[in-house]
C-alpha cells in the first residue's frame, strides 16, 4: 500500500488544513456548492485533524482503557458568506477552540484562494456506547490539547 501523507491534509501551528476539490456531486442545479456539502467537508476535516494528532475513530470504538467511545456532534452553527463552485479548490481550516470534560468545541473555516466562504462553530461530545458523556482518556486529551493555538491559554 502506498503511503499518502498529504491525503489527510496537514497540521499547522494551532490547527489543521485540508484541501478539498469541489466535484459535480457537491453542487446543486446552479453549479454552486449545495449547503449540505459544506457539512461533509467540515466532517472530513475534523476526522483528518483527529487522525493526524493520533486520535482514531476505530481505536475509540474498539475501546480505550476498556471503554468504547465515539464523537457525536452536539451543535453546529454555520455562516455562509460566499459560494463555492464546481472545480474550486478549497481549504478547510480546523482549530481547537475549547476542550472541557466531554465537550470539544472546534472552529472551522473554508477558504478559496484566501477568501473566507463559510465558517462553522462545532461542538462535539465524547460519548460511551450508552450515549452518555464521557471524558476523553488523558493520553488522548494530551494529544488534542497539544494542538491549541499558541495564543490560547486553556
Amino acid at each position: 500500500m502506498t503511503d499518502w501523507p498529504d491525503l489527510a491534509g496537514r497540521l499547522e501551528d494551532g490547527g489543521h488544513v485540508l484541501p478539498v476539490r469541489v466535484y459535480y456531486e457537491d453542487t446543486d442545479f446552479t453549479g454552486i456548492v449545495y449547503h449540505g456539502a459544506y457539512v461533509r467537508f467540515f466532517e472530513r476535516a475534523r476526522s483528518d485533524f483527529l487522525r493526524l494528532v493520533g486520535i482514531h475513530h476505530a481505536e475509540l470504538a474498539n475501546g480505550v482503557n476498556g471503554v468504547a467511545l465515539a464523537f457525536a456532534v452536539k451543535s453546529m452553527s454555520l455562516d455562509f458568506q460566499k459560494p463555492a463552485r464546481i472545480d474550486d479548490v478549497l481549504e478547510v481550516h480546523t482549530s481547537l477552540a475549547e476542550f472541557k470534560g466531554a465537550r470539544i468545541r472546534l472552529d472551522q473555516l473554508i477558504y478559496r484562494e484566501g477568501q473566507l466562504l463559510v465558517s462553522a462553530a462545532v461542538t462535539v461530545a465524547v460519548i460511551n456506547t450508552d450515549g452518555k458523556p464521557s471524558r476523553l482518556p488523558a493520553q488522548l486529551a494530551e494529544k488534542l490539547l497539544a494542538q491549541r493555538p499558541v495564543n490560547q491559554d486553556q
